[in-house]
């Protein structure tokens, strides 16, 4: 497991499982969204953020964390391991509920207030784009992939890396 991407339904805790895995692996971690959003609120142009996200995904060892459905056939190409959070919405609208007013190192501003656009993608995540996250999964079963439906097997997850990594 050296190029790892993280992907899932937004609130689904994938920065919280990449921040945990650098921390007991070392790999270096990215944030799509870091790459993609000023703290103004804009995107940097379509070209800065392929062009960047090339130069992280021709390095040796990385955790990619993010969706963004445009670069994501792009990362599984590159990718050792796939990690999906495949959870309900429930519990995802309640992840981006508790992240909300929270200083946040995969993102540039503070979410404060609540977002209806981005409710409701997160809403249609399942019948929309969870559909071809699983096309990519199976075209990639190759690779390791790794398919978690809790926030308990998440953690169970965690707990054996740190046991594999006498992480102490």
């Amino acid at each position: 497991m050296k190029k790892v991407i993280v992907i899932g339904c937004p609130g689904s805790g994938k920065s919280r499982l990449s921040r945990e895995m650098h921390k007991i692996t070392g790999l270096p971690l990215y944030h799509l969204d870091m790459m993609f959003w000023r703290a103004d609120r804009t995107t940097v142009p379509r070209e800065e953020f392929r062009a960047e996200l090339r130069r992280v995904i021709d390095t040796d060892e990385w955790i990619i964390d993010g969706n963004y459905g445009s670069t994501m056939q792009m990362r599984m190409e590159a990718c050792d391991t796939v990690i999906f959070l495949d959870f309900p919405t429930d519990v995802c609208l309640a992840g981006i509920e508790e992240r909300r007013g929270k200083p946040r190192d995969d993102m540039p501003w503070i979410e404060s207030d609540e977002d209806a656009e981005f409710a409701e993608f997160v809403r249609s995540y399942n019948s929309q784009s969870r559909p071809r996250v699983m096309e990519l999964l199976y075209k990639y079963s190759s690779k390791e992939i790794i398919i978690f439906e809790t926030r308990g097997a998440v953690d169970e997850y965690i707990k054996r890396l740190k046991a594999l990594y006498d992480f102490s």
